[in-house]
């Protein structure tokens, strides 16, 4: 049995789950409603004040532990949420939100528009001395995931001066550059 699948999942106590008759887990709490199709293999119980996710036979064996992981970050999206914080490093690189739109500076020519979707509540940091920092918070571990990754693509962290965008706390490794051609 897989080790991840069979570990019960604690449900909260404002957090409702239901299991319709097409095995869709809908998942409500006060930060929203989730929505997660599951494999016909899979079946969803709720006893007590927690989750099962079993398995009917070993066809989907390698999605046991997918699902649970799914059901688990639904569960704590809409009790909790979850938030991610990319800091700006380099000379000139600046961000601003507003109404849901993100502009970033980011030594181009021109700035990024990224406009999000209603799901994804963005805010930045301008503090003098720091670089700027963007943060996302959301309930969808997946979509918050997918905008910061998208975010973090408009200028990856080069790895000799380690500027561009990066995720807070993340270690670049940095590369020695050229070294003097000795005679």
């Amino acid at each position: 049995m897989s080790r991840i699948g069979k570990l019960p999942i604690a449900i909260p106590q404002q957090v409702t789950l239901t299991v319709s008759d097409s095995n869709e887990v809908s998942v409500k709490g006060p930060k929203g409603t989730l929505k997660q199709m599951i494999d016909l293999g899979i079946t969803v119980k709720v006893i007590g004040d927690n989750i099962i996710v079993e398995r009917v036979d070993d066809s989907v064996r390698a999605k046991h532990g997918l699902y649970r992981s799914l059901i688990a970050n639904m569960v704590q999206g809409v009790s909790e949420g979850f938030k991610v914080e990319q800091e700006l490093i380099g000379v000139g690189y600046k961000a601003d939100a507003q109404n849901n739109v993100l502009e970033l500076a980011l030594g181009y020519s021109h700035n990024f528009f990224i406009e999000l979707s209603s799901d994804v509540k963005v805010s930045t940091i301008n503090e003098r001395g720091k670089p700027p920092t963007i943060i996302l918070e959301s309930n969808d571990k997946q979509l918050i995931g997918q905008v910061a990754a998208k975010i973090r693509s408009l200028r990856a962290p080069e790895p000799y001066k380690g500027k561009g965008i990066r995720f807070k706390n993340e270690v670049v490794r940095k590369k020695a550059g050229k070294s003097a051609v000795q005679k």
